[in-house]
């Protein structure tokens, strides 16, 4: 609802919300917004109204929440995390699994927060910005094949069903 923008191939998984009824939310391109994640922005927070801005090539995981905050370009905000008012995830980081970045603090570039509240753990490995890029890369796939499942007409959908149960028994 609202002022919500969705860059180029970018997807936003089932039971997801986003709200953009008192200020923009903005997500740019190939950016995945996992499974009943709640996207919101503020009206009138300590630091006056914000939006909530997420970049390109970013993966958000199932269950998260992200409120009134800004995600910068490759960056990875893992399952059940939640990123608080006026927060900023820097380019090429990581959030922890759980994690809550409370408001006002800034994750730098290519470092791993975790915890609640999320601490600096350390400075990203080359392994883990690999990371980033793959859980992208498998996110994108898997947005595709669901677009061409969904693209199908129906009566298809009914017919290779049936394929398949014929199949298997």
């Amino acid at each position: 609802i609202g002022g919500v923008q969705v860059g180029f191939k970018s997807s936003i998984w089932y039971g997801s919300v986003l709200r953009g009824d008192v200020n923009d939310i903005s997500i740019g391109s190939n950016t995945s917004i996992g499974d009943r994640t709640i996207i919101h922005v503020s009206q009138n927070g300590p630091g006056g109204p914000q939006p909530t801005e997420i970049g390109n090539n970013v993966v958000v995981g199932p269950g998260s929440i992200l409120h009134a905050c800004t995600i910068k370009d490759n960056s990875l905000v893992e399952a059940g995390s939640t990123i608080l008012d006026g927060a900023v995830i820097e380019e090429g980081s990581i959030v922890g699994t759980g994690s809550v970045v409370t408001n006002g603090k800034t994750v730098p570039s290519g470092q791993y927060w975790a915890g609640s509240p999320a601490k600096f753990v350390r400075d990203l490995t080359e392994e883990e910005k690999s990371y980033i890029k793959q859980t992208l890369q498998s996110s994108l796939a898997l947005a595709e094949k669901h677009d061409q499942q969904h693209s199908k007409p129906e009566r298809q959908k009914y017919e290779e069903k049936d394929l398949i149960y014929e199949e298997v028994h």
